[in-house]
């Protein structure tokens, strides 16, 4: 009979666990290994698309006067004789009694990137990278260095093109920003710090992300500091799909928030610049705001959609067309206007002259109205009315929405372009948490227009006063819709 060792056997269980357990450890499972072959490689992709990114340095020139160089008094001269010590090759001091000349330096502005956009050395970046620069000088990854010549260059897209002469360069390919993806990989390369050809890698974070009035930015992940500026942002397919341009950081630095220009605008850009060296935009001639989720409803627009008219310029293409202020511009030439920065990128891209039909809400109603596209030029300063009343306050059922208000008179009609509305005289209580004030003009109530006491006491007799109530009313230049709710 064979008797068993329990200690025995109870060290071999044990220390085979141990075993299993570090074998378990150190060799990874399946899924592990599954895993980590699922995450993606970028070698052979910087290696195809790296060639096409290029350093770009600019320099500008300074003047200097010829005796502003590091000089050496006699004294210190002496000192180095004396002693023996070699002299340091340091220009001398010109004669106080020769005339100072004048002369231009040429010192580094500053460090970006840019991209080949064409084998003849058509190359993209950033308009800001190249602005102010007397000379561009554009190096390789061969570390072949060129002049560059500025083609153009548009602040409000912030592209520009530069040229340099060389034949057969690897141009890049130009991606679809239409199929890029939330969540894809995507892959920066650039000068960040002057570190040439740095790889950064991450993930878009986000499209359409509304920074500038006509640029819908691609926001990501990837690392991208000073330097990385005007270098492109590549998919995992190689191609180009926006340009690098601007970071959210409060230390200066990458803080994983970075934009970056889709490269189908960047490309519609530097189509004019290289055509003409300038873009040309449209414009029509209105301010425009954000249609809230609470003014939608209370209008009956159904949900907040549109660019809101807040003001028309006197003699601008809207109000020849008869845009009005409080109108909510919903298509662009049957495109819909989503958000209120839609309108601006829609017009913006349209050239002057092109006659265009707006589609507008207007009193409840939709209307569609031809409008012909100007060009686009500086802002004009906007002018003041002056729309106090010379009329003593009349009050009405306005004062159940703590309004007294007034008729206009014929100056501040005149003021206005002859259009009516009634004036607050006070405003409190419900009128007061909508936010209107002394001076404000009631121009519609309840998408009904109102010229003059008389129709707004009609028009608010026949309302609800249990509901809440749209108001669209002028500010100065300005119109805008509030909504006052009675008091629960």
């Amino acid at each position: 009979m064979m008797h068993l060792n329990w200690k025995r056997l109870y060290a071999c269980v044990f220390s085979g666990a141990l075993m299993a357990t570090a074998l378990t450890t150190l060799v990874p499972t399946t899924s592990a290994w599954a895993q980590a072959a699922s995450l993606p490689d970028f070698a052979d992709l910087v290696e195809r698309t790296s060639p096409s990114v290029v350093n770009i340095r600019t320099l500008e020139k300074v003047s200097a006067a010829t005796d502003q160089a590091p000089q050496m008094d006699e004294d210190m001269l002496e000192f180095f004789r004396r002693f023996g010590i070699p002299i340091p090759n340091m220009p001398r001091q010109a004669p106080r009694n020769q005339p100072q000349q004048p002369r231009d330096e040429e010192q580094p502005r500053g460090v970006g990137s840019g991209f080949i956009l064409t084998a003849d050395g058509m190359i993209m970046t950033n308009a800001h990278v190249v602005e102010g620069a007397d000379e561009v000088v554009v190096t390789l990854t061969d570390k072949r260095e060129f002049k560059a010549k500025i083609i153009g260059s548009d602040k409000r897209s912030d592209v520009a093109v530069v040229k340099i002469e060389a034949a057969g360069l690897p141009a890049v390919k130009v991606g679809d920003v239409g199929r890029l993806r939330v969540g894809e990989w995507v892959v920066a390369i650039g000068s960040p710090f002057g570190l040439e050809n740095t790889v950064t890698a991450g993930i878009v974070s986000a499209k359409q992300r509304d920074t500038g009035d006509y640029l819908p930015f691609i926001q990501t992940d990837v690392a991208i500091n000073p330097g990385n500026s005007g270098g492109p942002l590549i998919n995992m397919r190689g191609e180009v799909v926006g340009i690098n341009s601007q970071i959210y950081s409060r230390s200066g630095g990458s803080m994983g928030i970075s934009f970056s220009i889709p490269i189908d605008e960047a490309v519609r850009v530097s189509e004019q610049l290289r055509a003409t060296g300038k873009v040309t935009r449209g414009r029509i001639g209105v301010q425009i705001d954000q249609v809230s989720k609470e003014v939608a409803e209370s209008i009956g627009l159904g949900k907040p959609q549109g660019a809101f008219v807040r003001a028309v310029e006197a003699g601008a293409p809207a109000d020849k067309a008869g845009i009005e202020a409080g109108d909510i511009i919903i298509k662009f030439d049957g495109k819909a206007v989503e958000k209120s920065s839609d309108l601006p990128r829609m017009v913006g891209n349209t050239k002057p002259g092109t006659k265009s039909t707006l589609t507008v809400f207007r009193r409840g109603a939709t209307k569609e109205i031809a409008v012909t596209i100007a060009e686009i030029e500086p802002d004009k300063p906007a002018v003041k009315a002056n729309s106090k009343s010379a009329k003593p306050p009349k009050t009405s059922a306005a004062q159940s929405l703590g309004l007294v208000v007034s008729d206009l008179n014929e100056a501040a009609r005149k003021e206005l372009g002859g259009k009516g509305g009634v004036r607050v005289e006070s405003a409190t209580d419900a009128a007061a948490r909508a936010g209107l004030r002394e001076g404000d003009i009631i121009v519609a109530l309840a998408n009904v227009t109102v010229s003059n006491m008389q129709e707004f006491d009609s028009v608010l007799a026949k309302l609800d006063k249990n509901k809440p109530l749209s108001v669209l009313f002028r500010r100065g230049e300005w119109s805008q819709y509030t909504v006052i709710r009675p008091l629960k």
